[in-house]
C-alpha cells in the first residue's frame, strides 16, 4: 500500500537551535541564495536524509488536558541499521563524530507540492535493538522539541525586564536571555501587562508560561520547531473560524471518537494570586451546588494589579464551571481515499472542527471543538492520525458567532 504523503525524514547534526540546511549548488530546493545556508566546503555533509531506513514515526503533540498547559511535542523514529552506522563507535560509520544528543531531527509531508512539517526536535535517546539472531538492527531516534532547551535553560535575571511590559515583551525578553534565534519566534503583543520580573531561579520555560497564564494565552512549539505565543484577544476570537465539517456522510470521515462525560476539567472556584499581591478568589455558587467545589490555585504571577489577578480567577472559572458531554480526541485513517490528506496534515492548534455523530439511539451529537493536540503513527503501509479536541480554553463573547456570540449565554472578556 502507497501512502497518501510523500515522508522526509532528516537529522542535521550542526549545532545550534536552527534547522536551515547548508548550501548545495545545482539542487533546486537547497540550491537557493537565502534559503540555503553558507558553510565550509571541507565541513562533512551535516545533514542525512533518513527517509528510505526509516520503518517507524510516532509523533505526539499537544495540551495537557488535565494539567492545561501545553507540553514538549515528542518524536520517535525507528531506522533499520544494517551496517551499524548509529553505532558511535563504529569508526567506519559515516556519522562518526557527530552521534551527539541534541541533533536536529525534522520530519515533513509533501503532498502536491506542498510541504506540511509534522515534527522538528532535538535527539535525547539513540535505542538500539536486534532481533535473537542479531541479523536485524533497528535504532529508535528519540526527541523532543524545544520545550526540552526551554526546560534545561535556567534564569534568574531576564535581561531588559522592566515593570508594565506587556506579556509578549516579557517571553521576547526570556527568550533573549537564553539565546533563542529570533527568526523561530513569532510573538504576538500582550493583552496584560507584568511586574517587574522577581528574578527568582526558575527555568525559562516555567518563565514563558507564567507569562502564558498571567495573559491566559497560548505559549507553544510548531511542527516547524518555533515558537509560538498567542494574545488571549487572538486565543478568543480563534474559536470564531470557520469549522471543518468531520461526519460520516458530507464531511471528511473520521475512525474513531472518544467520548467522555465527567467532572475532570470543572472548575469552580480559583485563587490567583500575583507577585507582592494578595489572593484574588472567584466563585461560582451554583456550579459548587452543582459538582461540589473544584479549586484551582495559581501563585506568583506575574500579572501587574490585583485587579487583573481577579479578572484571571473570574475568566478560568467562567470557563470551566460546568460540564457537558466532550469528545476528548477524533482518530483519522490517512489511508482512507476520502479523507483529504492536505487538509488533514494542515491541521493544527487552534483550527475549529465540527462533529457530527449519530449515537445508536438516532440521536446526534454535534461539538463545535478545536484541535489542541496531534499525534502521528505511521509504517510503510498505515498512517493514523489522531487530534486531541477541546472547548475553546478561553472563552469570551465572539460577535455574529453562531457558536460563541449569544448574550446572557457567553462570556464577556476582560
Amino acid at each position: 500500500m502507497t501512502l497518501p504523503a510523500t515522508l522526509d525524514v532528516s537529522l542535521n547534526f550542526s549545532s545550534g537551535a536552527t534547522f536551515g540546511i547548508g548550501l548545495t549548488l545545482d539542487d533546486p530546493v537547497n540550491g537557493l541564495l537565502n534559503t540555503g545556508v553558507l558553510s565550509d566546503s571541507t565541513t562533512p555533509a551535516l545533514v542525512v536524509n533518513l527517509t528510505a531506513q526509516t520503518r517507524q514515526i510516532s509523533i505526539r503533540r499537544g495540551r495537557n488536558v488535565n494539567r492545561d498547559v501545553y507540553e514538549a511535542g515528542t518524536c520517535v523514529v525507528r531506522i533499520y541499521d544494517p551496517n551499524s552506522d548509529f553505532n558511535p563507535q563504529n569508526t567506519s560509520s559515516p556519522y562518526f563524530g557527530q552521534l551527539d544528543p541534541l541533533r536536529k531531527l525534522r520530519i515533513s509531508a509533501a503532498v502536491g507540492g506542498t510541504t506540511y512539517y509534522l515534527f522538528s526536535g532535538y535527539t535525547t535517546d539513540y535505542i538500539y535493538s536486534y532481533d535473537k539472531a542479531e541479523n536485524l538492527a533497528y535504532v529508535d531516534i528519540k526527541a523532543t522539541d524545544a520545550f526540552r532547551l526551554f526546560n534545561m535553560a535556567s534564569v534568574v535575571t531576564v535581561t531588559g525586564q522592566a515593570a508594565g511590559q506587556d506579556t509578549g515583551t516579557r517571553v521576547n525578553k526570556i527568550l533573549d536571555t537564553v539565546q533563542f534565534p529570533t527568526t523561530m519566534r513569532t510573538i504576538e503583543t500582550g493583552n496584560s501587562l507584568t511586574v517587574a520580573d522577581p528574578a527568582t531561579l526558575r527555568t525559562s520555560l516555567s518563565a514563558m508560561q507564567n507569562c502564558e497564564f498571567s495573559e491566559q494565552g497560548a505559549l507553544y512549539i510548531t511542527p516547524e520547531g518555533n515558537i509560538i505565543f498567542k494574545n488571549r484577544n487572538s486565543v478568543i476570537s480563534s474559536a470564531g473560524d470557520a469549522p471543518i465539517a468531520f461526519n460520516q456522510t458530507t464531511g471528511i470521515p473520521y475512525a474513531d471518537l472518544r467520548f467522555a462525560f465527567d467532572d475532570k476539567l470543572i472548575i469552580n472556584y480559583a485563587t490567583m494570586t500575583r507577585v507582592g499581591g494578595t489572593p484574588q478568589t472567584h466563585q461560582d455558587a451554583a456550579s459548587i451546588a452543582t459538582y461540589f467545589p473544584h479549586t484551582y490555585n495559581v501563585p506568583d504571577l506575574v500579572i501587574d494589579t490585583d485587579a487583573n489577578a481577579l479578572n484571571i480567577a473570574k475568566i478560568y472559572v467562567a470557563t470551566r464551571s460546568d460540564t457537558t458531554i466532550r469528545i476528548d480526541s477524533m482518530t483519522l485513517d490517512l489511508n482512507d481515499p476520502d479523507v483529504p490528506t492536505a487538509t488533514v496534515l494542515d491541521l493544527d492548534y487552534f483550527d475549529n472542527v465540527l462533529i457530527t455523530n449519530v449515537q445508536p439511539d438516532n440521536s446526534t451529537i454535534v461539538k463545535n471543538l478545536q484541535i489542541q493536540g496531534v499525534s502521528h503513527e505511521i509504517t510503510p503501509t498505515s498512517w493514523i492520525s489522531t487530534y486531541t479536541t477541546l472547548e475553546p480554553i478561553v472563552d469570551g463573547l465572539i460577535l455574529s458567532s453562531p457558536y460563541y456570540g449569544l448574550l446572557n449565554e457567553d462570556v464577556l472578556s476582560y
